[in-house]
């Protein structure tokens, strides 16, 4: 499990590739879709069919803003040397919802036939599961990502030094 205390900006390297981004990505949506669709399909008391594809409309705007949102948040956080501290992750995970919120109550209100009083009110029951599983996500993606990175960089030194 990542380190909290540990706030040294060098912690982790910023830089992440496109397509790492996009297996993050792609890895926090198919998960979300795996707990999200059965559940909405039986908290709505609506045909799993529904949820599912209205979880997959979610999921690729997510995906999408999941992608964008976390290129330019690194980017803010590298450019003025701020650490991936507590405070940086919670502010990530509330910026990140409230951003998809503005995107997703119109295609729910739409979806589900719905005004967008009941749309908000849905998406504020996602958003709830979705603050404390953003948050943990990323926070072991980034723990699991470090280790990596170290023991390439580990390795690397090693053989350079044989």
């Amino acid at each position: 499990m990542p380190n909290f205390n540990r706030t040294e900006p060098t912690a982790m390297p910023p830089r992440k590739s496109l397509l790492e981004r996009v297996g993050q990505a792609l890895g926090f949506e198919l998960l979300a879709l795996l707990i999200c669709a059965p559940s909405m399909s039986y908290l709505l008391n609506t045909a799993l069919t529904d949820t599912g594809a209205l979880t997959l409309m979610f999921s690729a705007v997510a995906m999408l803003w999941n992608v964008l949102f976390n290129l330019l948040f690194d980017r803010v956080l590298h450019r003025l040397g701020l650490p991936r501290s507590l405070l940086a992750r919670v502010a990530h995970a509330l910026l990140f919802e409230f951003g998809l919120m503005l995107m997703l109550v119109p295609i729910g209100a739409w979806w589900l036939a719905v005004g967008l009083w009941e749309a908000l009110c849905i998406d504020i029951g996602i958003m709830l599961f979705f603050l404390p599983y953003t948050f943990v996500f990323n926070w072991v993606y980034d723990g699991v990502r470090a280790a990596i990175v170290r023991r390439r960089r580990d390795g690397a030194t090693a053989s350079a030094g044989a």
